[in-house]
């Protein structure tokens, strides 16, 4: 069962972590006591042959092979390949916890969408959410040594309700040498696909949405499956032990404390117990042990996967969910806010000082900046209104000879950005220049100064291309006068930079 400790540190204080200290169930303590008292009691023994046992010249070869293991246990990488090993171990274990198959998406799918309140209805709402469990139980039975205990064998899985007789005849006749967690999924949307014809599934979107859910919880299945299989390669987990029983097996002859009376450096204290030793085994060593419970979530240690328990808690709640619970609703009613415009929930007296507090708004609602400092600048060259200088940009984009008299589709886009930015309509900005009575064959050349369309000294420009055809006489009586009608050329594809406008304004300029 999982230890859980989340509300003795739900506040931070003095000391908080200390009285976890205390705790024995899935400590470290249960899991390294063995281990720790084995590596104390070989270097008491070391330490006492030492003292006691070996003659002056084998003393003498023995601290000469302790100063050398002393020396050289640094070079093994211990804290480096056992980090990563046991970063690696701890994603993995967290990663198969949220691949654990949970129907509560599934089976609020199933009462929304498998209409029905007779029995038939009933039946087809339970024995869906009953194939997902089936499929649940059969893989977490292949994974976990404590749902294996619990179904040993199809019969018991068939004694226990998830599997009917009927059923377990035709999982036994597929003949398959592979795990068949699959085949409650496959039954499960075929009894789908038989409640959509019979209409209580009402249209295919619905069956779809049902099919999708159905698809993420098989989905988890098998990638609980695939852990199982596919584990830490052999090599990392062989290399991290051996670097770490290596290493210790070394400390047991570097760590001994030598006769002071030799001389030797850093031998000038004479202790029996290696304190820090002992400590540093306890932390490394602890640390190994951290990573082999944590491998393989699906056993029996205090820290594992409660599987059993999540079995019985989806089944029950997914029967309820689409039986019991299937179209119960409440009375509806008007809420208690229902005529407040400022809706607040009631706080408690021992939670009313967060009313004092203000709402956060955002991390620069605090910045202040000086009155000078928030005054827009002009930019460099532009003595119009602010709002020109994005007209002037776009005309300096144009090709040449792009203007409002050419009356090309370029010339009118313009036109209409000049509108929306300065609020100056094309009929007045034609009528103010100058150069728009220019002669019949000539490209119009405007040099009134306009601020959109003099951007200030420019290269020669090559021959415009003339947008405008012959000009033909109305028919009338002789003696009026010939009007003459521009007829527009042509459109040519407008470049992907240039924005399209949008609106009826466009459409009435074509």
């Amino acid at each position: 069962m999982t230890v859980t400790y989340t509300a003795r540190v739900a506040n931070a204080r003095f000391g908080g972590f200390s009285q976890l200290l205390l705790l024995w169930r899935g400590s470290i303590y249960k899991l390294l006591w063995r281990e720790l008292l084995c590596f104390l009691g070989l270097y008491m023994a070391l330490s006492a042959a030492y003292r006691f046992v070996l003659a002056e010249e084998q003393k003498r070869y023995f601290e000469k092979l302790v100063i050398y293991c002393d020396q050289y246990a640094s070079l093994i990488p211990v804290s480096f390949v056992l980090g990563f090993y046991v970063t690696l171990v701890v994603h993995r274990w967290w990663n198969q916890y949220l691949c654990m198959p949970l129907p509560d998406a599934l089976m609020c799918v199933v009462a929304g969408t498998v209409h029905g309140r007779d029995e038939r209805g009933r039946l087809y709402r339970r024995t869906l959410m009953r194939y997902a469990g089936l499929s649940a139980v059969l893989i977490l039975r292949s994974v976990s040594t404590a749902v294996f205990k619990r179904f040993p064998t199809i019969d018991h899985v068939v004694e226990a309700g998830f599997m009917t007789r009927e059923e377990r005849k035709k999982f036994e006749n597929l003949n398959s040498s592979y795990n068949k967690y699959w085949i409650p999924c496959v039954w499960f949307s075929n009894l789908a696909a038989q409640a959509r014809r019979e209409g209580r599934i009402r249209d295919n979107s619905a069956l779809k949405l049902l099919l999708e859910e159905l698809n993420v919880f098989r989905g988890k299945c098998g990638m609980l499956f695939h852990y199982d299989w596919i584990s830490v390669p052999l090599v990392y987990t062989q290399v991290v032990t051996i670097a770490v029983y290596s290493y210790f097996l070394a400390c047991l002859i570097g760590r001994q404390f030598l006769d002071p009376a030799q001389g030797y450096k850093d031998h000038n204290l004479d202790l029996c117990v290696p304190i820090f030793t002992l400590l540093q085994f306890f932390f490394y060593a602890g640390w190994l042990k951290v990573a082999e419970q944590l491998i393989n979530p699906f056993g029996e240690d205090d820290d594992d996967f409660e599987t059993n328990f999540l079995i019985d808690r989806n089944f029950q709640v997914s029967m309820l969910a689409v039986d019991e619970m299937y179209d119960d609703l409440a009375m509806l009613e008007k809420d208690v806010y229902w005529d407040a415009a400022d809706a607040r929930a009631p706080y408690t007296a021992a939670t009313a000082f967060l009313l004092q507090q203000p709402s956060f708004q955002g991390s620069t609602f605090d910045i202040t900046l000086a009155k000078e400092d928030m005054q827009f600048q002009r930019l460099d060259g532009v003595d119009g209104p602010l709002g020109e200088a994005q007209g002037d940009f776009l005309q300096r984009l144009l090709p040449v000879g792009a203007g409002t008299a050419g009356g090309g589709l370029l010339g009118r886009r313009l036109s209409l950005l000049r509108r929306k930015n300065s609020c100056v309509s094309e009929a007045s900005t034609v009528a103010s220049c100058a150069c728009a009575g220019a002669p019949d064959g000539e490209a119009p050349e405007c040099t009134c100064g306009n601020p959109l369309l003099d951007s200030g000294p420019r290269e020669p420009e090559p021959e415009p291309p003339t947008c405008l055809e012959p000009l033909a006489p109305l028919p009338g009586p002789a003696s009026e006068p010939f009007t003459t009608v521009a007829i527009p050329g042509p459109r040519g594809p407008a470049p992907p930079w240039l924005p399209s406008p949008i609106g009826e304004e466009e459409e009435n300029l074509a």
